[in-house]
């Protein structure tokens, strides 16, 4: 049985905090290899990166969740009891109720909110003279989001709700200060779930078509309805990934900014939904959003000449792979016509994870992420016109989640559609 080569050092958990996504596909580099092995938090780990590394890595039932996030990081996202833990049956059950509630005509109704929330800021930010994009979509999404799912916040609540989903969001890759206040932030939104969980129970005459309502009627496979506070992280775990999106649209006036030239393909006419998705799609490879995912072995299997045991910690690179030479050529640049003729490989394309959406984790608002996605690139090109004034642009890939720099201001906008 041949082993992957090691990292000399003795802990490299150092090195994760400084290098951040790149973390993982520098060692590959540095060792010429896809698979190595380190110790991260004192803990033995294999890192893997590439299409044939996803496959392996998203094979159903060949990994738990379970024990392979950091609690810091789990708590801030999943939590515990969350669909993202569970494995087996009760896991299919679960996704199958966020596949239903995330069907085409749910999805359509929460693209409508977003549209309409983003044109009634922007008539706001036609008078502010320059507002930060970034935080302004999460206010946006957060709005949007909350109305979707059947809880909707206004004014000083939905304020709150917005500063306390970016950051948990932003404190999910981070240690000290900017953690902890997400940690504090996020045991206020869990009272504001448990309430509506509670509420919509108490309710007589509630929808079957509200996510919030089909989350408190929900049973599982001995009848049974979900913990009030396992029913409560679940609304989050609606909520709180349609706010990330805000930073992929970030990204994506980002693009615009600097391919210029993407414009054109993005208006033209009868080519506009395809190019729209291509445009989103290379948006999801090319820029940062979850660096890397972790998975506990359930069951010994052999990869590549070696034996992989039971528990045995393994984390694949999403990143890398998104950047992986093997599956895109010229990997560095920015270039939506990989996606011209629209699919993309389930393990190559790996941005909110790999493999089967249904049996196995990838993230089942991926369908919600690019209809977001193509409905801001229309808003940006087609309802405002807008000015983007010096500033660092820069994307620092040590910092998870990474940002632009400035979180991109834009200036003098006009709503002109």
């Amino acid at each position: 049985m041949s082993s992957f080569r090691r990292v000399s050092a003795p802990d490299s958990s150092l090195g994760l905090l400084r290098e951040g996504y790149e973390f993982i596909s520098n060692r590959c580099r540095r060792l010429n290899t896809d698979a190595f092995r380190c110790r991260l938090m004192l803990s033995p780990a294999i890192c893997v990166r590439g299409r044939e590394a996803a496959e392996m890595f998203y094979t159903p039932g060949r990994f738990t969740r379970q024990g392979a996030v950091p609690a810091t990081a789990l708590t801030l996202l999943q939590d515990r009891g969350s669909v993202q833990t569970l494995d087996g049956d009760a896991h299919r059950r679960r996704k199958g109720l966020f596949l239903e509630i995330l069907s085409a005509e749910s999805v359509h109704n929460l693209v409508g909110r977003f549209e309409r929330e983003f044109r009634a800021a922007a008539e706001r930010w036609a008078t502010d003279g320059e507002v930060e994009l970034l935080g302004e979509l999460q206010g946006i999404l957060t709005r949007a989001g909350c109305a979707w799912v059947g809880a909707p916040v206004t004014g000083e609540a939905a304020e709150e709700r917005t500063r306390e989903f970016a950051a948990m969001i932003d404190g999910a890759g981070a240690v000290g200060p900017r953690h902890w206040r997400g940690q504090w932030l996020r045991q206020r939104t869990e009272r504001w779930a448990r309430d509506r969980i509670r509420a919509a129970r108490a309710e007589t005459n509630r929808s079957a078509d509200s996510p919030l309502t089909r989350l408190a009627a929900y049973r599982d496979a001995n009848g049974e309805p979900l913990d009030e506070a396992v029913a409560a992280v679940e609304l989050l775990n609606l909520t709180r990934p349609v706010v990330a999106v805000a930073r992929f649209i970030t990204f994506a006036a980002l693009a615009l900014h600097e391919h210029p030239d993407s414009r054109e393909s993005l208006t033209n006419g009868g080519a506009n939904d395809r190019a729209k998705q291509a445009f989103a799609q290379e948006v999801r490879r090319f820029y940062p959003f979850f660096p890397a995912v972790g998975g506990r072995v359930r069951e010994p299997f052999e990869w590549r000449g070696r034996r992989f045991e039971h528990d045995e910690w393994v984390l694949l690179d999403l990143y890398g792979t998104n950047h992986d030479a093997d599956a895109w050529g010229n990997p560095e640049t920015f270039r939506p016509d990989r996606f011209a003729g629209g699919g993309a490989c389930p393990h190559a394309l790996v941005p909110q994870g790999g493999g089967p959406q249904r049996e196995g984790h990838r993230c089942p608002g991926e369908d919600a992420t690019l209809a977001l996605l193509r409905s801001s690139l229309g808003l940006l090109l087609d309802a405002v016109r807008y000015e983007v004034p010096p500033q660092d642009l820069s994307v620092d890939l040590s910092r998870i989640p990474a940002e632009p720099a400035s979180r991109f201001r834009i200036s003098n906008v006009q709503v002109v559609g």
